[in-house]
């Protein structure tokens, strides 16, 4: 967790994500993001800020959105590339099916009308087609994303997945771990404070190098002062 940034009671969250940028040291990296922050505003901050975008593309940008799902669709062969992986595990069995293409400039240009906003510097398009199967039951997924980064199929799978990896390993465990979706912290600044406490204590107990699980860490560390020094790294662990 390297920051974060309130949202104002009477806004939203695609105001407080450029604020948040402008404070972190972005260069050079590809920034992953929810289709919330899927508007050009955001992508120009991410690729003037010397980074790269990837963002999911959802409803909120309905014509962006049909445009990508009918090129998908009956898109030719020699303009897309494809890769599919599979994993197994917790009684399912996942396929995700990628596919990416680098032809763009379908995309660009007045095409409805004079100034129409686009998104800066779009070199990638893709896709991810996740087929589930668990319980004898199967369920199938698609989504979008656009990216500022020339992505091979490879190394879009990876991006897409890493992403992911921040919604398990962070957000899954301030819920589940540290009950933050049952605070009833409402008044002045008590919930802002409290999330950047929580996120003061999950950094250090992920970088504890031992086989305990996360939940094991945290109890161990209420119970064992020289734990507790160990991860908050005053002692070798």
């Amino acid at each position: 967790m390297l920051g974060q940034e309130a949202v104002d009671e009477k806004s939203n969250e695609t105001t407080a994500i450029p604020a948040l940028l402008d404070r972190l040291a972005i260069e050079g990296a590809l920034v992953t993001i929810d289709a919330i922050a899927c508007n050009p505003r955001i992508a120009r901050t991410i690729v003037e800020a010397g980074a790269d975008y990837l963002l999911a593309v959802k409803e909120n940008q309905p014509s962006l959105h049909a445009e990508m799902q009918s090129y998908f669709d009956d898109a030719p062969a020699d303009e897309v590339e494809s890769l599919t992986l599979h994993d197994k595990g917790h009684g399912r069995i996942e396929t995700r099916h990628h596919v990416v293409s680098n032809t763009v400039d379908w995309m660009s240009g007045h095409r409805r009308y004079p100034g129409e906003p686009r998104f800066a510097g779009l070199a990638t398009i893709g896709m991810v087609e996740s087929t589930v199967e668990k319980g004898g039951e199967t369920s199938t997924e698609r989504r979008l994303y656009i990216s500022s980064a020339v992505l091979d199929a490879a190394k879009f799978a990876e991006a897409v997945r890493s992403h992911w990896t921040i919604e398990n390993q962070l957000h899954w465990i301030l819920d589940v771990q540290f009950n933050e979706d049952q605070s009833r912290l409402r008044v002045g600044h008590g919930a802002r404070n409290m999330a950047v406490v929580r996120h003061f204590a999950l950094n250090p107990l992920h970088q504890v190098q031992d086989r305990r699980s996360l939940k094991t860490r945290r109890k161990r560390a209420g119970w064992d002062t020289d734990y507790l020094l160990a991860v908050l790294d005053l002692a070798p662990c």
